[in-house]
């Protein structure tokens, strides 16, 4: 087995992007039964910054996220990650892009029930044949707050210590960016403040990519960036917004 170092995705971390779509679309069925759910999205995400990504039900923001995690492909347009663009890709290079470029925080943990805390973490490393960094890892898990639980399994942790559990996986290799699909949606206020400032804190000490999908206005305030969506497209963005402005901009685009 390798050694997985915790400095070895760093050269990839300068300024500039490391997730970009270009005039992507998404179109689902045929004929008059089609449904248009991205309509000709272009971005990019800076390394080492938090992008949160909001819009009404139905916006196609969830879409947008399984596109840019390369786990569905856009009608038109592409995307590139950290250079490679996705779409002329056969299904094995895409399954080696999703592990070694990205991670994945989901609303419901998506945890492993026979596997320990410490064996879910270690998931992705396992399936690809590596083995942590000591030091990293055992610094991950005191950061995350599992030093004491990582022996438990998820039915003996609480919903949001399974939560910590699904973003040190989602640390653990060390990716080019991580997707975190509503991480507090399932969670009570409290708990989820505290995976807010998890998430907060993992950008500000890894230095980690991160885009966060999110209907929750106090979630998105913590981002360096915010795009919103409506009717499959980007229709204005913020930089370091308050709750209050987020708030805001959500009640004009649905009052519209």
């Amino acid at each position: 087995m390798q050694t997985h170092k915790a400095t070895a995705a760093q050269p990839a971390r300068l300024n500039g992007s490391v997730v970009t779509a270009t005039d992507v679309t998404r179109r689902y069925g045929h004929g008059d039964t089609a449904v248009d759910a991205l309509r000709g999205v272009s971005l990019e995400v800076a390394r080492g910054k938090l992008t949160a990504v909001m819009g009404p039900s139905g916006s196609g923001k969830s879409t947008l996220m399984h596109i840019l995690a390369a786990l569905d492909r856009p009608t038109s347009g592409w995307v590139e990650i950290d250079g490679t663009r996705l779409g002329g890709l056969s299904d094995n290079a895409i399954t080696k892009i999703r592990r070694t470029h990205i991670g994945f925080v989901f609303q419901f943990f998506n945890l492993l029930p026979m596997l320990t805390a410490e064996e879910n973490v270690l998931l992705p490393l396992s399936i690809a044949g590596e083995k942590p960094e000591k030091s990293f890892f055992e610094d991950l898990l005191r950061r995350i707050g599992l030093h004491d639980r990582r022996s438990h399994r998820p039915s003996e942790l609480s919903g949001g210590q399974q939560q910590r559990v699904a973003i040190a996986r989602a640390l653990v290799s060390r990716p080019t960016v991580v997707f975190a699909d509503e991480p507090t949606g399932n969670l009570d206020s409290k708990t989820g403040g505290e995976i807010l400032e998890l998430l907060q804190q993992s950008v500000a000490d890894y230095q980690q990519t991160l885009v966060m999908v999110t209907h929750e206005a106090r979630a998105a305030a913590i981002a360096d960036r915010v795009l919103f969506l409506a009717d499959g497209r980007i229709v204005r963005e913020l930089e370091c917004a308050g709750e209050r402005d987020v708030l805001a901009a959500m009640e004009e685009l649905t009052a519209l």
